[in-house]
This record gives C-alpha cells, sequence and structure tokens, in this order.
C-alpha cells in the first residue's frame, strides 16, 4: 500500500457549506428519546421494493439458543478468499439490515467478497449488552458453519460503520477474551470507540470542531450513547474499546475516518492503541468528508473507501505483516465535474 494517495477534493461551495449548517441544526432540535422511532421508519423507507433474490439470501442465526437475522450478499463474480461479516450503523438506536441493503449489496459487488449483513436488538428496547451479544452470537456462529460457505475461519473480515464498527471492534476483544474465535482482519469505519462526546469534557478536537455543522453532532452523540447504555455500563470496555487496557492479539485493522465527523479522532486514537497492542494497523483520512459516507453508495468517497478496502484486503491476503507503528494517511477525494476539471485537478497536482 502506497504511503500517500494524492487526489484532489472539490471544495465545498458557500451556499452547500451553509445549507448542511442549517439542516445540521434542524434534525437537532427533537431529542432522539422522542423522535428515535420516527426516524427508525422514516430509515425503513429505503428498503429494497424489489429483491433480487439472485444473490441476496436471508438467514437466521441460531447459536446457544440466541436466534439473530442475517442477509447474505454473494456477488456476480468473487475476488479472492473473503466473507465479510457487516455490523450497521445507526448509533445502536436506528437502521437495520432492511435500511443497509444498499450499502450490502454494494460492498458485496465492489469488493468481490461475499457479505453478511447482521441483525441486532436497537435500544433502548434492547440495550448494552444486548446488541454486542447478538453480534458475537452471529460471529460464533459463522465461525462454526464457515466451511459450509466455502471458506476458512481466516477468511473471515469483521466490517462496521460507526456503532457498527464499535460492534466490530467489541467482538474481536470479545471473542479473544472468551477463547470463541480469533478475528484476523477488520475494517472500521469512522468507528464511535470512546465514552465522552460532551464538547466540555472530550479529550478529542473533533468533538469541537465538527460537533455543530456537519449533520451528526455532539449532542445526538451523547443521546444515542445514553440511549444504549446504562449508567452501571459506562466504562465496559466492550462498549467503548478505547477504555481496553488490552489490546495485544487483535486482528490486521484498516480505519477509515471521515475529515468532518465528530468521531474522527477516536477512531484514529483506537487505531493507534491497537498498534501499541501489536496489530498493524493503517489509518486513512478522507478530507471532506462527511460521518457515514458508505451509506452514500453514488458517491466519490464510497467509491475511495471501496478502493482502499480492496487494497487492504488484497495486502493482507497472504501474508500478514506486523508495524510498531499506524500508518495515517490523508486521502483526498478527486470529484470531477468535467474535462476542464480534471485537467486542473492534473495541473495542480503536477505542482
Amino acid at each position: 500500500m502506497s504511503d500517500e494517495i494524492t487526489l484532489l477534493p472539490k471544495p465545498m461551495t458557500a451556499p452547500e457549506s451553509s445549507a448542511l449548517r442549517l439542516a445540521s441544526r434542524m434534525l437537532d432540535i427533537p431529542s432522539m428519546e422522542r423522535v428515535y422511532k420516527l426516524q427508525r421508519a422514516m430509515m425503513d423507507l429505503k428498503s429494497p421494493l424489489m429483491r433480487p433474490f439472485y444473490h441476496m439470501t436471508d438467514m437466521e442465526l441460531i447459536n446457544y439458543g440466541r436466534k439473530v437475522r442475517a442477509r447474505l450478499y454473494t456477488p456476480e463474480k468473487e475476488e479472492g478468499n473473503r466473507l465479510l461479516l457487516f455490523f450497521h450503523g445507526g448509533g445502536w438506536v436506528t437502521e437495520s439490515v432492511d435500511s443497509y441493503h444498499h450499502v450490502c449489496e454494494n460492498l458485496a459487488d465492489a469488493l468481490g467478497a461475499k457479505v453478511i449483513s447482521v441483525e441486532y436488538g436497537l435500544a433502548p428496547e434492547h440495550r448494552f449488552p444486548t446488541g454486542l451479544e447478538d453480534c458475537f452470537a452471529a460471529t460464533r456462529e459463522i465461525f462454526e458453519r464457515i466451511y459450509t460457505f466455502g471458506h476458512m475461519p481466516e477468511d473471515i473480515v469483521l466490517v462496521g460503520d460507526s456503532a457498527g464498527g464499535n460492534l466490530a471492534a467489541a467482538v474481536s476483544i470479545m471473542g479473544r477474551d472468551r477463547g470463541a474465535f480469533s478475528v484476523r482482519r477488520q475494517i472500521l469505519l469512522y468507528p464511535a470507540t470512546y465514552n465522552d462526546h460532551s464538547p466540555e469534557t472530550s479529550p478529542f478536537d473533533s468533538i469541537r470542531e465538527n460537533g455543530q455543522d456537519y449533520i451528526l453532532t455532539s449532542k445526538r452523540l451523547c443521546e444515542y450513547w445514553e440511549l444504549y447504555l446504562s449508567p452501571d455500563d459506562w466504562y465496559d470496555p466492550y462498549a467503548a474499546p478505547l477504555l481496553e487496557k488490552d489490546l495485544r492479539g487483535q486482528p490486521d485493522t484498516l480505519i477509515l475516518t471521515a475529515e468532518l465527523d465528530p468521531l474522527r479522532d477516536e477512531g484514529e486514537a483506537y487505531g493507534r492503541a491497537l498498534a501499541d497492542g501489536g496489530s498493524n494497523v493503517t489509518i486513512y483520512r478522507l478530507s471532506g468528508a462527511l460521518h457515514g459516507f458508505i451509506s452514500r453508495v453514488q458517491s466519490p468517497e464510497f467509491e475511495c473507501a471501496c478502493a482502499l478496502m480492496r487494497e487492504f484486503l488484497q495486502e493482507t491476503d497472504q501474508v500478514s505483516i506486523r508495524s510498531e507503528t499506524p500508518r495515517i494517511v490523508n486521502t483526498r477525494i478527486r470529484i470531477e465535474h468535467g474535462k476542464e476539471d480534471a485537467e486542473e485537478a492534473d495541473e495542480k497536482q503536477e505542482e
């Protein structure tokens, strides 16, 4: 993997920036406790009306009496031997396998890999650790049944975005602690890893820099956390993996963060902590990107993320290389709007 990717971003215009700030404030007015059911219903509108059964299979995973719904996506053409176990975002409160259908469908095709999207219990009806235990049970079941999918245990890759990135990280630690399985690779997309998202007390600058004007706010993060956790669970490392003091035995990890995301710094801090524990870690920060970019499947950010994931998977297919420190790369996204813009970007690169 190259040490730097130099692609040029298209700067946000003043009207776009103003509209984003207005939308962010309007979305943040009602408390999540009052509107989470309405938000779930709105997310379900993203579910597919016509399901392409030729490459999608709904399943029920049952592990030690725990039933978990999941959906298997098989690409038209597979590249390499990989099975991605995907945990969706949504602040542990919203979203579902259905609302993430297009994300997982496009990931399977873009990465040339089977994807199993896992459903888990949502807060506040199912507070921590219910959702995490669902994800753990699903992962253990996949490890136990891996040969029926035509794969080996080392082919399994844990993937999650935002709250799902949090769950993927915690599942990996839990698998080690319980002696249930050993994850070889994980991909964490702008993961939530810490327990303090207040601008007044958080140790991370991105909470203060990006916590108001970019759709996901620090206020909303605090509300998600309060709906997900009971007070006694606030400092549980399975809830906030950055609090885990022993990160030895964790997998090779790719972390993708967004420049304009309040969760940016804690995701990158978790990568550094994994590297200190002995894991091989690569961190990319997408310049100009917002939280949730993996859900915008037609965007340049999605394409860039898929390219980075493909490179990580190819690099780690045959050999696992340990490094003392993580590589942090500022990844710039080229957004082309015609030949003239492309030529101008090339000229700037040459300069």
